[in-house]
């Protein structure tokens, strides 16, 4: 059906409010909607700020946002900001938005596709009553298309290994506004330092770290100790190559990191500063009693790190610095209102993401649930635990869960993994050699191939596939030249296994030890380390 048919049936109707009524048609964002799930052409908005403002909402998301963005105060200040001609007003409404706990950048993202309405709904032929506007859009858009330039000399300069990671964590990014909140603060009352996030396995530290690389333009490393990326050694090499990249360095190769710390803080800009993301430092492997990856004591000025870890005891503290040095405990008490506003935006999201994520919707409709419920129930059982989240949404949605009711949905990180176990009978005798698997996978601690696998253990290769697939959600897989390799995604998981108590060092009966493991990845080494002698000797 064409949309003119509805605007001739109106103006038929009333035709002396004729063009009021379409004008609020095309100004309503539940109208615009209501129209495009009945199938009908989509309204192109005209020159209007209302009109455009109606459409702007309608393609974007997540709903907390909206919420934000649909209040009138908001709007007349989005008006103000856009025509104004400097960034005043933008002050204005970033404050508001701060206030109601937004991070601002999901406003400018706003502000993104308000621009881009906009120039689809101009004729090129038509003039647009407010020449502010016209001037506004012109101007804005030339930047953002700058903006778009220099994105990909950006994001190169940061390493391969870490390219996925940062998308991954921050394509469903949302909340934590008052961590950033608190970051800024120390930015800006301290010439320089260390600011620590801490937080238990899941609390979604790492995603924070990949959001900061993205929010500050931040140089980055980020500790893997499943995928063997956690050494000091590993860490100065990445970071100092880094900086000599951006900052184009010259003659720098053999500096250490103090040093190249001096030689950037004397190119940066008086407004300028350098922020260095280094995530999960309880991940780091460092015999000795060194400074934590050799962290320098003293950093020049407008140099900041920004660094998380899990919680440890004080007489294991291995950051020693003469700079200013600031905690943020995302386990404490007076963080757990935001931590759990978070997850509950965090899951209001995963529900609203069409249409991925329909099966979702169908599990919580066919039990007569009502969302509010679902999200604060699913938040209670996470414990204010992202990992979780990303679990169980997604298992829910895929199936996972039709014979269960909410009440009956694993508690915990640790609930979700002991779940998963028994519902793949690890405990029992016949899956001795499937539990192998994975902790050949926890103990190598890097990426490692399904054929190195099955040589480990003695398995056939397509056995140990199959046996992958099936925990390949608790798994990271990659491509290398070209076959693929397999680690433990999250070290929380890495943790289970270790304490399950089939897995125990102590054996009994066909249970399994770690000892065992050792032994057979030994064994391994000594059958690849001989064969390559035996060849060599047959070459002379």
């Amino acid at each position: 059906m064409d949309i003119n048919l509805v605007i001739n049936a109106i103006k038929a109707i009333v035709p002396a409010t004729g063009s009021l009524a379409i004008h609020q048609a095309q100004s309503n964002e539940y109208v615009i909607k209501s129209l495009q799930k009945l199938g009908l052409a989509k309204i192109q908005p005209g020159g209007k700020f209302e009109e455009v403002y109606a459409n702007a909402l309608v393609e974007y998301d997540p709903e907390s946002t909206l919420n934000l963005l649909r209040k009138k105060e908001i709007k007349e200040a989005f008006w103000k900001a856009f025509v104004s001609s400097n960034n005043e007003e933008w002050n204005i409404l970033k404050a508001q938005a701060e206030n109601e706990n937004i991070d601002f950048a999901k406003v400018e993202k706003f502000r993104e596709i308000f621009i881009s309405v906009a120039n689809r709904s101009i004729n090129p032929q038509q003039v647009i009553a407010d020449a502010q506007i016209q001037e506004q859009l012109k101007t804005l858009t030339e930047a953002r298309a700058k903006e778009q330039l220099k994105e990909p000399l950006e994001q190169s300069l940061y390493p391969d290994e870490f390219k996925a990671l940062i998308e991954e964590k921050t394509k469903a990014f949302c909340g934590r506004v008052f961590v950033f909140n608190e970051f800024d603060d120390f930015l800006n009352k301290h010439p320089k330092g260390y600011f620590t996030v801490i937080g238990d396995a899941g609390m979604g530290k790492s995603a924070i770290a990949a959001q900061s690389v993205l929010k500050y333009k931040a140089i980055c490393y980020f500790n893997l100790q499943a995928q063997g990326l956690n050494t000091p050694e590993q860490f100065l090499q990445s970071i100092c190559q880094q900086l000599i990249n951006r900052y184009q360095l010259q003659n720098a190769e053999n500096d250490n990191l103090p040093t190249l710390l001096m030689k950037v803080n004397e190119k940066l800009a008086a407004s300028e500063r350098l922020v260095i993301v280094v995530d999960a430092l309880d991940e780091v492997k460092q015999p000795g009693s060194e400074n934590l990856l050799y962290l320098p004591k003293n950093l020049p000025e407008r140099i900041y790190f920004l660094l998380t870890r899990r919680r440890y005891a004080q007489n294991e503290k291995r950051l020693l610095t003469e700079e200013v040095e600031w905690l943020l405990d995302l386990t404490k008490k007076k963080y757990e209102v935001w931590n759990r506003k978070d997850v509950k935006e965090y899951i209001s999201a995963f529900i609203n993401d069409e249409p991925e994520h329909q099966g979702l919707k169908a599990w919580i409709q066919k039990r007569k649930i009502e969302p509010p419920y679902f999200i604060e129930q699913v938040a209670q059982k996470s414990e204010n635990n992202f990992m979780y989240l990303y679990y169980v949404l997604p298992s829910i949605a895929e199936g996972a869960y039709q014979d269960l009711s909410l009440e009956e949905l694993p508690e915990r990180l640790q609930g979700y993994y002991q779940q998963h176990w028994k519902q793949m009978e690890m405990d029992t005798p016949d899956k001795r050699t499937n539990a192998i698997i994975l902790c050949v996978l926890v103990e190598v601690g890097k990426p490692i191939s399904c054929e190195s696998i099955a040589r480990i253990t003695g398995r056939d290769e397509y056995d140990v596939l199959e046996i992958l697939n099936k925990w390949l959600e608790f798994l990271r897989k990659q491509k290398q030249n070209p076959e693929d390799y397999y680690s433990i995604y999250h070290q929380s998981f890495a943790d289970f296994l270790r304490n399950q108590p089939t897995l125990k060092r102590e054996k009994k009966n066909n249970n399994i030890d770690w000892q065992e493991v050792l032994r057979l990845i030994s064994d391994s080494n000594d059958q690849l380390l001989s064969s390559l002698k035996l060849g060599e000797d047959e070459d002379e």
